[in-house]
């Protein structure tokens, strides 16, 4: 691979290319990018569903907005560290094609701004929720009907392929969804492969799929565009990471770890003598003991060790990229850029003490036992309605259903796995709020 072409501009339906040296600097590409996915209904919904702690009315637990925005800040700091050396190694990418340090950063950060834009409401386990619908549930009925990977892409539905297929859409009139450029849409693909085959290496990207079987054709010409080197054979398609995309692992990885982790602190999930036990590790380079003794409140003690231990794992993906730059361009960088940071064992620790404390905790488990039965109950409903009206056998419960359904998601699908797949779009991007109105409204328990 090499960043001449790692960093296209190209958008889809572009008819001619468009250069770096031509890009106007007050309003650069990748900068329309991060524009263009702030601004979506899809990005905006992100406000009202879970991140870790659901429903909750207080003013520090974390959304999946506000942990996407801050991801996008800290992978807007890799991008452009790493885009200094980038540009200082290949200094012919500045004075021959124009791209400068913040176009790294620039790239990152809207990437990270949208990693969490596919995910189903009510946290990860809304993405399980989906998958045992049909591996065991009612939607165990169409698995016959379906190829290998249409199953598949169904029974582990995934956030990621759904986050492609938000970006990238197309429906009249909004030809190419965001329009994202592929440089944008290179660094967003963690898992550059389809649902098949499952987990075939112990290589991160082929930890989970990318995109659904819909979006495999558009999928291929951004990774052509892009240079990406494939890693699969036959009829089956993968690819090897786009660099960048390593930065946005880091970004998330980094922010999961410690945010979450402030968060079950400042809710009382967590003592904060861990807080200092754990993070002191990270930061024991960095920290001003003078100023960490004048703060007074736990608040205040937790979110001064959270940005210092965020720096300190900042410039440590950043080494660590910097030292594999070559390898990963000649895709032989298998592993997350954490995985081989010196901060390793601390960040293990910390995510330890969090699955105990936080995501195993009363409030978190009531949040998805809640959110299982709400999206096996619409996916189940909404399914069989879209197929009846499909069939011409639709009751007037089911077409009184169907206008629950906002205006664009009005559309014909020919295919089983089309509408099967548009009603779990449909329910991916819901917001928490926006499923549990829903679910109460079709059993009968709307509050006037």
């Amino acid at each position: 691979m090499n960043w001449e072409q790692l960093l296209s501009l190209r958008r889809q339906g572009d008819k001619n290319k468009r250069l770096r040296r031509e890009q106007d600097d007050t309003r650069l590409g990748f900068e329309v990018d991060y524009d263009r996915i702030i601004f979506s209904s899809a990005f905006r919904s992100l406000q009202d569903k879970t991140q870790v702690i659901p429903l909750s009315k207080t003013d520090f637990v974390h959304t999946r907005l506000t942990h996407s925005l801050e991801v996008s800040v800290v992978g807007r700091s890799i991008g452009r560290l790493v885009g200094k050396k980038i540009i200082e190694k290949y200094p012919y990418l500045k004075e021959v094609h124009g791209y400068h340090m913040n176009d790294f950063g620039a790239i990152v950060a809207a990437a990270s701004l949208a990693h969490d834009i596919g995910n189903p409401p009510f946290g990860h386990s809304g993405e399980k929720a989906i998958g045992e619908y049909f591996s065991i549930g009612n939607g165990l009925q169409f698995k016959q009907q379906l190829s290998p990977k249409e199953w598949q892409d169904l029974i582990d539905f995934e956030g990621n392929a759904n986050g492609f297929a938000v970006l990238t859409g197309t429906r009249p009139g909004h030809e190419g969804g965001l329009r994202i450029s592929y440089a944008t849409l290179g660094a967003f693909m963690k898992y550059p492969k389809e649902s098949l085959p499952k987990k075939p290496t112990p290589n991160i990207a082929d930890k989970k799929y990318g995109f659904f079987q819909t979006d495999k054709d558009f999928f291929n010409e951004v990774a052509a565009e892009l240079g990406l080197i494939p890693n699969k054979s036959g009829s089956d398609t993968g690819y090897e990471r786009h660099p960048l995309a390593y930065l946005v692992e880091a970004a998330d990885d980094i922010c999961y770890t410690i945010i979450d982790f402030e968060d079950g602190i400042n809710l009382g999930l967590v003592s904060e003598d861990y807080a200092l036990e754990y993070l002191i590790k990270l930061v024991k380079d960095s920290i001003d003991t003078a100023k960490y003794n004048t703060l007074t409140t736990k608040e205040d003690r937790i979110s001064y060790l959270r940005a210092l231990a965020i720096g300190s794992l900042i410039n440590d993906a950043v080494r660590v990229f910097i030292e594999n730059e070559e390898n990963i361009l000649a895709g032989q960088f298998p592993y997350a850029l954490m995985d081989k940071s010196k901060y390793k064992v601390q960040m293990d620790d910390i995510i330890k003490l969090s699955v105990k404390k936080i995501y195993q905790s009363r409030e978190v488990i009531e949040k998805e036992l809640t959110g299982y039965k709400i999206i096996n109950h619409l996916l189940d409903n909404f399914i069989t309605a879209y197929n009846n009206n499909y069939d011409g056998k639709a009751s007037n419960y089911d077409k009184l259903l169907l206008k629950i359904l906002p205006e664009r998601h009005h559309l014909e699908k020919a295919t089983l796995y089309e509408r099967l797949l548009h009603i779990c779009h449909f329910v991916s991007l819901l917001t928490d709020g926006n499923a549990l109105e829903i679910f109460d409204t079709i059993n009968g328990r709307r509050k006037n």
